[in-house]
Protein backbone atom coordinates (compact mmCIF):
# COMPACT_ATOMS: atom_id res chain seq x y z
CA UNK A 1 0.00 0.00 0.00
CA UNK A 2 0.98 3.25 -0.77
CA UNK A 3 0.87 6.15 1.89
CA UNK A 4 -1.18 9.36 0.04
CA UNK A 5 0.96 12.68 -1.08
CA UNK A 6 0.42 14.11 2.80
CA UNK A 7 0.24 11.78 5.38
CA UNK A 8 -1.39 12.32 8.39
CA UNK A 9 0.03 14.55 10.86
CA UNK A 10 -0.22 13.87 14.38
CA UNK A 11 -0.82 16.90 16.63
CA UNK A 12 -0.53 16.87 20.84
CA UNK A 13 -0.38 19.44 23.58
CA UNK A 14 -1.34 23.57 22.50
CA UNK A 15 2.10 24.06 20.67
CA UNK A 16 1.57 20.70 18.17
CA UNK A 17 3.82 18.59 16.86
CA UNK A 18 3.94 16.44 13.36
CA UNK A 19 5.25 14.37 11.13
CA UNK A 20 4.78 14.46 7.23
CA UNK A 21 6.28 11.37 5.01
CA UNK A 22 5.90 10.40 1.85
CA UNK A 23 6.16 7.09 -0.11
CA UNK A 24 5.39 3.45 0.54
CA UNK A 25 4.92 2.81 4.36
CA UNK A 26 4.35 -0.74 3.87
CA UNK A 27 8.02 -1.05 3.12
CA UNK A 28 9.09 -0.20 6.33
CA UNK A 29 7.32 -3.14 7.81
CA UNK A 30 9.10 -5.98 5.63
CA UNK A 31 8.77 -9.29 7.39
CA UNK A 32 6.39 -8.12 10.19
CA UNK A 33 3.21 -9.71 11.10
CA UNK A 34 0.32 -8.15 9.18
CA UNK A 35 -1.47 -6.06 11.90
CA UNK A 36 -5.22 -5.58 11.04
CA UNK A 37 -6.28 -1.62 11.22
CA UNK A 38 -8.01 -0.74 14.49
CA UNK A 39 -10.41 2.16 12.68
CA UNK A 40 -8.67 4.59 15.32
CA UNK A 41 -5.37 6.28 14.81
CA UNK A 42 -2.93 5.67 17.86
CA UNK A 43 -4.12 4.83 21.19
CA UNK A 44 -5.98 8.93 22.52
CA UNK A 45 -4.38 12.23 23.38
CA UNK A 46 -1.29 12.48 25.72
CA UNK A 47 -2.26 12.88 29.28
CA UNK A 48 0.02 15.23 31.02
CA UNK A 49 1.75 13.97 34.03
CA UNK A 50 1.25 14.98 37.22
CA UNK A 51 5.31 14.30 38.11
CA UNK A 52 6.07 15.89 35.18
CA UNK A 53 8.45 13.39 34.05
CA UNK A 54 6.17 11.18 30.48
CA UNK A 55 3.11 12.01 29.27
CA UNK A 56 1.08 9.07 27.90
CA UNK A 57 -1.76 8.10 26.51
CA UNK A 58 -5.18 7.37 29.29
CA UNK A 59 -4.37 3.71 30.44
CA UNK A 60 -0.65 3.67 30.13
CA UNK A 61 1.78 4.56 33.19
CA UNK A 62 5.33 4.02 33.45
CA UNK A 63 8.44 2.94 35.47
CA UNK A 64 11.25 4.93 35.84
CA UNK A 65 13.96 1.75 36.14
CA UNK A 66 17.10 3.82 35.97
CA UNK A 67 18.19 7.64 36.11
CA UNK A 68 21.45 9.16 36.50
CA UNK A 69 23.10 10.08 39.48
CA UNK A 70 21.39 7.28 41.30
CA UNK A 71 23.40 4.53 42.21
CA UNK A 72 24.37 1.42 40.56
CA UNK A 73 22.51 -1.38 42.07
CA UNK A 74 26.47 -3.22 41.56
CA UNK A 75 27.71 -0.84 43.92
CA UNK A 76 30.47 0.40 40.58
CA UNK A 77 29.18 3.87 40.46
CA UNK A 78 26.69 6.31 39.88
CA UNK A 79 24.40 5.75 36.84
CA UNK A 80 26.40 7.34 33.44
CA UNK A 81 24.84 10.17 31.91
CA UNK A 82 23.56 10.31 28.67
CA UNK A 83 21.28 7.75 27.80
CA UNK A 84 20.72 6.66 23.91
CA UNK A 85 21.17 3.41 22.11
CA UNK A 86 19.62 0.23 23.74
CA UNK A 87 17.85 -3.27 23.13
CA UNK A 88 16.34 -5.45 24.98
CA UNK A 89 17.35 -10.09 24.96
CA UNK A 90 15.65 -12.77 26.32
CA UNK A 91 16.98 -14.10 29.51
CA UNK A 92 17.03 -17.56 31.75
CA UNK A 93 13.33 -17.69 33.74
CA UNK A 94 11.74 -14.94 32.06
CA UNK A 95 14.47 -12.19 32.64
CA UNK A 96 15.14 -9.35 30.75
CA UNK A 97 18.56 -8.37 29.86
CA UNK A 98 18.38 -4.18 28.79
CA UNK A 99 21.78 -3.05 27.45
CA UNK A 100 22.05 0.15 27.31
CA UNK A 101 24.61 3.00 26.08
CA UNK A 102 26.04 5.88 27.59
CA UNK A 103 26.82 8.54 24.87
CA UNK A 104 29.78 10.28 27.12
CA UNK A 105 32.50 12.03 25.56
CA UNK A 106 35.81 13.02 27.41
CA UNK A 107 33.75 15.77 29.36
CA UNK A 108 30.72 13.63 30.13
CA UNK A 109 28.75 14.58 33.23
CA UNK A 110 28.93 11.34 34.73
CA UNK A 111 31.15 8.77 33.31
CA UNK A 112 30.70 5.07 33.12
CA UNK A 113 32.33 3.58 36.22
CA UNK A 114 35.89 1.73 35.15
CA UNK A 115 35.60 -1.71 36.36
CA UNK A 116 38.48 -4.72 35.64
CA UNK A 117 37.54 -6.48 32.65
CA UNK A 118 35.22 -4.73 31.32
CA UNK A 119 37.54 -1.47 30.62
CA UNK A 120 39.26 -0.53 27.62
CA UNK A 121 40.62 2.93 27.54
CA UNK A 122 40.42 4.29 31.71
CA UNK A 123 40.56 7.82 29.86
CA UNK A 124 37.06 6.98 28.03
CA UNK A 125 33.60 8.33 29.79
CA UNK A 126 31.33 5.89 27.88
CA UNK A 127 30.33 2.63 27.86
CA UNK A 128 27.28 0.64 28.75
CA UNK A 129 25.46 -0.53 31.23
CA UNK A 130 23.20 -3.51 31.47
CA UNK A 131 20.20 -3.87 33.14
CA UNK A 132 18.09 -7.24 34.84
CA UNK A 133 14.37 -7.35 35.07
CA UNK A 134 12.06 -10.30 36.29
CA UNK A 135 9.12 -11.27 34.69
CA UNK A 136 7.36 -8.28 36.76
CA UNK A 137 9.46 -6.13 35.71
CA UNK A 138 11.31 -5.01 38.93
CA UNK A 139 15.43 -3.92 38.65
CA UNK A 140 16.75 -7.24 39.80
CA UNK A 141 20.37 -5.80 38.97
CA UNK A 142 22.35 -2.84 37.35
CA UNK A 143 25.71 -2.91 36.68
CA UNK A 144 28.63 -1.85 34.31
CA UNK A 145 28.74 -3.82 31.19
CA UNK A 146 31.69 -2.04 29.49
CA UNK A 147 33.56 1.11 29.93
CA UNK A 148 36.66 3.44 29.18
CA UNK A 149 34.93 3.57 25.06
CA UNK A 150 33.65 6.85 23.84
CA UNK A 151 30.59 8.40 22.35
CA UNK A 152 28.88 4.99 22.44
CA UNK A 153 25.87 7.10 20.20
CA UNK A 154 23.61 4.09 18.93
CA UNK A 155 24.21 -0.41 17.28
CA UNK A 156 22.32 -3.18 17.10
CA UNK A 157 21.55 -6.63 18.67
CA UNK A 158 22.49 -9.58 17.10
CA UNK A 159 21.01 -12.48 16.15
CA UNK A 160 22.79 -14.96 19.17
CA UNK A 161 21.55 -12.77 21.77
CA UNK A 162 24.42 -9.64 22.19
CA UNK A 163 24.72 -5.68 21.65
CA UNK A 164 27.25 -4.11 19.73
CA UNK A 165 28.08 -1.08 20.93
CA UNK A 166 28.85 1.78 18.24
CA UNK A 167 31.39 4.33 19.40
CA UNK A 168 30.98 8.07 17.37
CA UNK A 169 34.24 8.91 17.44
CA UNK A 170 37.38 9.11 15.40
CA UNK A 171 39.85 10.23 17.90
CA UNK A 172 43.38 9.17 18.12
CA UNK A 173 45.54 8.14 21.09
CA UNK A 174 46.21 11.41 22.28
CA UNK A 175 43.35 13.10 21.39
CA UNK A 176 41.19 14.47 24.54
CA UNK A 177 43.57 12.51 27.08
CA UNK A 178 42.67 9.44 25.33
CA UNK A 179 45.21 6.13 25.84
CA UNK A 180 43.85 4.27 22.95
CA UNK A 181 42.69 4.77 19.50
CA UNK A 182 38.77 5.36 19.37
CA UNK A 183 36.25 4.81 16.85
CA UNK A 184 35.68 1.17 17.30
CA UNK A 185 32.68 -1.63 17.73
CA UNK A 186 32.37 -3.41 20.56
CA UNK A 187 30.47 -6.62 21.62
CA UNK A 188 28.11 -6.86 25.03
CA UNK A 189 26.49 -10.10 26.63
CA UNK A 190 24.19 -8.25 28.79
CA UNK A 191 23.27 -11.40 30.80
CA UNK A 192 27.38 -11.77 31.60
CA UNK A 193 29.27 -8.73 30.54
CA UNK A 194 32.60 -10.48 31.86
CA UNK A 195 32.26 -13.42 28.64
CA UNK A 196 32.58 -10.52 26.48
CA UNK A 197 35.06 -8.30 28.15
CA UNK A 198 36.58 -4.67 26.47
CA UNK A 199 37.84 -5.97 22.94
CA UNK A 200 37.77 -3.75 19.91
CA UNK A 201 36.18 -5.59 16.96
CA UNK A 202 39.37 -3.65 14.31
CA UNK A 203 38.03 -5.38 11.75
CA UNK A 204 34.94 -3.99 11.28
CA UNK A 205 36.59 -0.37 10.87
CA UNK A 206 37.10 2.48 13.08
CA UNK A 207 35.21 5.34 12.35
CA UNK A 208 31.67 7.47 13.81
CA UNK A 209 29.91 4.62 13.62
CA UNK A 210 26.23 5.09 14.40
CA UNK A 211 24.12 1.56 13.67
CA UNK A 212 24.19 -1.36 12.88
CA UNK A 213 21.66 -4.50 11.07
CA UNK A 214 22.78 -8.21 10.93
CA UNK A 215 21.56 -10.23 8.14
CA UNK A 216 20.04 -13.12 9.74
CA UNK A 217 20.39 -15.52 7.37
CA UNK A 218 24.17 -15.04 5.77
CA UNK A 219 25.67 -13.26 8.82
CA UNK A 220 26.64 -9.78 6.88
CA UNK A 221 26.42 -7.64 9.21
CA UNK A 222 26.15 -3.42 7.61
CA UNK A 223 26.77 0.01 9.40
CA UNK A 224 26.14 3.55 9.19
CA UNK A 225 28.82 5.87 9.23
CA UNK A 226 27.15 9.40 11.27
CA UNK A 227 30.27 11.92 9.76
CA UNK A 228 29.94 15.62 10.61
CA UNK A 229 31.79 16.83 8.51
CA UNK A 230 32.20 17.05 4.45
CA UNK A 231 32.74 14.44 2.78
CA UNK A 232 30.05 12.59 4.91
CA UNK A 233 29.56 8.93 5.95
CA UNK A 234 29.51 6.22 4.09
CA UNK A 235 27.46 2.82 4.35
CA UNK A 236 29.06 -0.26 4.71
CA UNK A 237 28.92 -4.03 5.05
CA UNK A 238 31.20 -6.31 7.10
CA UNK A 239 31.63 -9.86 6.01
CA UNK A 240 32.72 -12.24 8.64
CA UNK A 241 35.37 -14.70 8.81
CA UNK A 242 32.91 -16.37 10.55
CA UNK A 243 29.22 -15.82 10.37
CA UNK A 244 26.98 -16.19 12.66
CA UNK A 245 29.26 -17.84 15.01
CA UNK A 246 28.01 -16.55 18.27
CA UNK A 247 29.66 -14.67 20.92
CA UNK A 248 33.27 -13.52 19.71
CA UNK A 249 33.06 -14.83 16.43
CA UNK A 250 33.07 -11.55 15.10
CA UNK A 251 36.93 -11.29 16.24
CA UNK A 252 38.16 -13.58 13.62
CA UNK A 253 37.92 -10.71 11.34
CA UNK A 254 36.41 -10.47 7.61
CA UNK A 255 36.17 -7.73 4.91
CA UNK A 256 34.90 -4.16 5.22
CA UNK A 257 33.40 -2.94 2.50
CA UNK A 258 31.59 0.76 1.00
CA UNK A 259 28.48 0.92 -0.50
CA UNK A 260 29.34 2.53 -4.25
CA UNK A 261 25.86 3.48 -6.17
CA UNK A 262 26.82 3.93 -9.71
CA UNK A 263 26.24 7.62 -10.26
CA UNK A 264 25.13 8.79 -7.28
CA UNK A 265 28.26 10.00 -5.54
CA UNK A 266 25.61 11.62 -2.57
CA UNK A 267 22.80 9.99 -1.54
CA UNK A 268 20.52 13.14 -0.75
CA UNK A 269 20.54 14.16 -4.35
CA UNK A 270 17.75 11.71 -4.95
CA UNK A 271 14.62 13.60 -3.91
CA UNK A 272 11.56 11.24 -5.56
CA UNK A 273 10.70 7.92 -3.45
CA UNK A 274 10.78 4.47 -5.31
CA UNK A 275 13.57 5.92 -7.41
CA UNK A 276 15.90 2.55 -7.05
CA UNK A 277 19.51 1.80 -8.46
CA UNK A 278 20.06 -1.34 -9.75
CA UNK A 279 23.99 -2.78 -9.99
CA UNK A 280 25.49 -1.28 -6.78
CA UNK A 281 28.86 -2.86 -6.01
CA UNK A 282 30.35 -2.83 -2.76
CA UNK A 283 34.02 -1.87 -2.44
CA UNK A 284 36.96 -3.26 -0.09
CA UNK A 285 38.03 -0.27 2.19
CA UNK A 286 41.74 0.23 2.16
CA UNK A 287 42.32 1.06 5.20
CA UNK A 288 39.86 -0.14 8.29
CA UNK A 289 41.67 0.81 10.65
CA UNK A 290 42.36 4.68 9.30
CA UNK A 291 45.72 4.15 10.73
CA UNK A 292 46.38 8.05 8.86
CA UNK A 293 43.01 8.94 6.83
CA UNK A 294 39.60 8.97 7.76
CA UNK A 295 38.04 5.89 5.69
CA UNK A 296 35.45 8.41 4.35
CA UNK A 297 38.50 10.36 2.65
CA UNK A 298 40.49 6.90 1.41
CA UNK A 299 41.25 6.32 -2.29
CA UNK A 300 38.38 4.19 -3.36
CA UNK A 301 39.61 4.54 -7.56
CA UNK A 302 38.62 6.37 -10.24
CA UNK A 303 34.61 6.13 -9.61
CA UNK A 304 34.92 6.87 -6.41
CA UNK A 305 32.34 6.06 -3.34
CA UNK A 306 28.94 6.96 -2.54
CA UNK A 307 28.09 9.41 0.84
CA UNK A 308 25.44 10.56 2.93
CA UNK A 309 24.67 13.08 5.80
CA UNK A 310 23.09 11.68 9.01
CA UNK A 311 23.49 8.31 8.18
CA UNK A 312 21.86 6.99 11.90
CA UNK A 313 19.21 4.48 12.36
CA UNK A 314 19.83 0.77 10.46
CA UNK A 315 17.25 -2.73 10.94
CA UNK A 316 16.59 -5.55 9.13
CA UNK A 317 12.82 -6.22 7.69
CA UNK A 318 12.11 -9.55 5.64
CA UNK A 319 14.93 -9.48 3.08
CA UNK A 320 16.57 -6.45 3.18
CA UNK A 321 18.34 -3.41 5.19
CA UNK A 322 17.19 -0.60 5.85
CA UNK A 323 19.20 2.45 7.04
CA UNK A 324 18.09 6.20 7.75
CA UNK A 325 19.61 9.51 7.00
CA UNK A 326 18.10 11.97 9.51
CA UNK A 327 18.50 14.80 7.35
CA UNK A 328 20.73 16.91 4.72
CA UNK A 329 21.82 20.51 3.98
CA UNK A 330 23.13 22.20 1.15
CA UNK A 331 24.55 24.63 3.08
CA UNK A 332 27.04 21.98 5.14
CA UNK A 333 27.56 20.49 1.90
CA UNK A 334 25.64 18.28 0.87
CA UNK A 335 24.25 18.24 -2.66
CA UNK A 336 20.49 18.81 -1.64
CA UNK A 337 18.47 19.62 1.54
CA UNK A 338 15.97 16.96 3.07
CA UNK A 339 14.23 16.66 6.29
CA UNK A 340 15.37 12.81 6.57
CA UNK A 341 15.08 9.55 4.17
CA UNK A 342 14.62 5.79 4.76
CA UNK A 343 16.80 3.44 2.26
CA UNK A 344 15.89 0.08 1.46
CA UNK A 345 18.65 -2.21 -0.05
CA UNK A 346 18.01 -5.47 -1.28
CA UNK A 347 21.66 -7.93 -1.32
CA UNK A 348 19.66 -10.69 -3.49
CA UNK A 349 19.13 -7.75 -6.18
CA UNK A 350 21.99 -5.79 -5.41
CA UNK A 351 18.98 -2.98 -5.73
CA UNK A 352 18.99 0.73 -3.48
CA UNK A 353 15.29 2.05 -3.29
CA UNK A 354 14.38 5.49 -1.67
CA UNK A 355 11.56 4.17 0.16
CA UNK A 356 10.72 6.96 2.84
CA UNK A 357 11.15 11.26 2.30
CA UNK A 358 10.51 13.27 5.38
CA UNK A 359 9.40 16.86 5.80
CA UNK A 360 7.14 19.37 4.43
CA UNK A 361 4.92 19.20 1.73
CA UNK A 362 2.54 21.71 1.31
CA UNK A 363 1.80 22.69 5.20
CA UNK A 364 5.33 23.80 6.15
CA UNK A 365 4.61 25.06 9.35
CA UNK A 366 4.72 21.16 10.38
CA UNK A 367 7.30 19.40 9.42
CA UNK A 368 8.09 16.09 10.31
CA UNK A 369 12.29 15.92 10.32
CA UNK A 370 15.10 14.28 11.96
CA UNK A 371 14.00 10.35 12.30
CA UNK A 372 16.45 8.76 14.53
CA UNK A 373 16.23 5.83 16.69
CA UNK A 374 13.61 3.44 15.05
CA UNK A 375 11.88 0.30 16.53
CA UNK A 376 9.49 -2.61 14.55
CA UNK A 377 6.56 -2.39 17.53
CA UNK A 378 4.41 -5.81 17.85
CA UNK A 379 1.78 -4.32 16.66
CA UNK A 380 2.94 -4.27 13.89
CA UNK A 381 3.60 -0.65 13.01
CA UNK A 382 6.62 0.99 14.29
CA UNK A 383 8.28 3.56 17.16
CA UNK A 384 10.22 6.42 15.90
CA UNK A 385 12.42 8.28 18.01
CA UNK A 386 12.17 12.49 17.82
CA UNK A 387 15.50 14.16 17.28
CA UNK A 388 14.98 18.09 17.06
CA UNK A 389 14.04 20.98 18.50
CA UNK A 390 11.14 21.62 20.50
CA UNK A 391 8.81 19.04 22.47
CA UNK A 392 10.25 16.31 22.00
CA UNK A 393 7.76 12.35 21.33
CA UNK A 394 8.16 9.03 20.80
CA UNK A 395 5.73 8.62 17.54
CA UNK A 396 3.72 5.42 16.59
CA UNK A 397 3.32 5.15 12.84
CA UNK A 398 0.61 2.15 12.15
CA UNK A 399 0.97 0.06 8.95
CA UNK A 400 -1.79 2.28 6.95
CA UNK A 401 0.17 5.31 7.55
CA UNK A 402 -1.25 6.58 10.77
CA UNK A 403 1.10 9.07 12.34
CA UNK A 404 0.19 9.40 16.89
CA UNK A 405 2.30 10.60 19.97
CA UNK A 406 2.54 7.85 22.15
CA UNK A 407 4.77 9.33 24.15
CA UNK A 408 5.83 13.40 25.14
CA UNK A 409 9.24 14.04 27.66
CA UNK A 410 8.11 16.48 30.45
CA UNK A 411 11.15 17.49 31.73
CA UNK A 412 11.57 20.42 31.24
CA UNK A 413 15.60 20.90 31.20
CA UNK A 414 15.40 25.02 30.62
CA UNK A 415 13.67 27.75 32.03
CA UNK A 416 9.64 28.27 32.04
CA UNK A 417 10.61 31.45 29.51
CA UNK A 418 12.93 29.47 27.24
CA UNK A 419 11.80 25.74 28.17
CA UNK A 420 14.04 22.77 26.62
CA UNK A 421 13.64 19.16 26.63
CA UNK A 422 15.76 16.32 26.21
CA UNK A 423 15.49 13.78 23.19
CA UNK A 424 14.04 10.53 23.32
CA UNK A 425 16.21 7.55 22.20
CA UNK A 426 16.83 3.31 22.38
CA UNK A 427 13.02 2.87 22.08
CA UNK A 428 13.15 -0.67 22.20
CA UNK A 429 10.09 -3.84 23.45
CA UNK A 430 10.04 -6.44 25.36
CA UNK A 431 10.92 -9.87 24.21
CA UNK A 432 7.34 -10.86 24.87
CA UNK A 433 5.82 -7.04 23.26
CA UNK A 434 3.85 -6.26 26.50
CA UNK A 435 6.40 -3.43 27.42
CA UNK A 436 8.22 -0.36 26.06
CA UNK A 437 11.58 0.45 26.75
CA UNK A 438 12.61 3.86 26.33
CA UNK A 439 15.63 6.55 27.29
CA UNK A 440 15.36 10.12 27.49
CA UNK A 441 18.98 11.05 26.92
CA UNK A 442 18.95 14.01 29.41
CA UNK A 443 18.39 14.11 32.20
CA UNK A 444 19.09 10.08 32.00
CA UNK A 445 16.26 8.10 31.91
CA UNK A 446 14.86 4.52 31.21
CA UNK A 447 11.72 4.09 31.19
CA UNK A 448 9.17 1.12 30.83
CA UNK A 449 5.75 2.08 29.63
CA UNK A 450 3.07 -0.56 30.10
CA UNK A 451 -0.33 -0.57 29.20
CA UNK A 452 -3.40 -1.77 26.45
CA UNK A 453 -1.02 -2.32 23.31
CA UNK A 454 -3.64 -4.74 22.15
CA UNK A 455 -6.31 -1.85 21.85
Amino acid sequence: MSATRRQILARSGALGAGIAFTGALSELFAGTAAAQPSGRSGYGPLVPDPAGLLDLPEGFRYRVLSREGDQLRSGEGPVPSNHDGMSAFTGRHGRVHLVRNHENRSTGKVPVPTVEGLTYDPAGKGGCTSLTLDQRGNVLSERVAIAGTAVNCAGGPTPWGTWLTCEETEDLAGTNGYTKDHGFIFEVDGADPHRSGAVPLTAMGRFQHEAIAVDPRSGVVYETEDAFLQPFGLFYRFLPEKPLGGLGSLRAGGRLQAMRVPGVPDLSSVQQTGASFDGVTWVDVPDPLAARTPIRLQDFGPKGITHAQKLEGCYWGGRCVYFVSSFAHSAEGSAADHYGQIWRYDPQRRRLTLVIVFGPDTDVQLPGESPDNICLAPSGGLMVCEDGNGVQHVYGVTRTGEVYAMARNAQNIGTEQAPEWGEFAGVTFSPDGRTMYVNCYTPGTTFAVTGPWHR
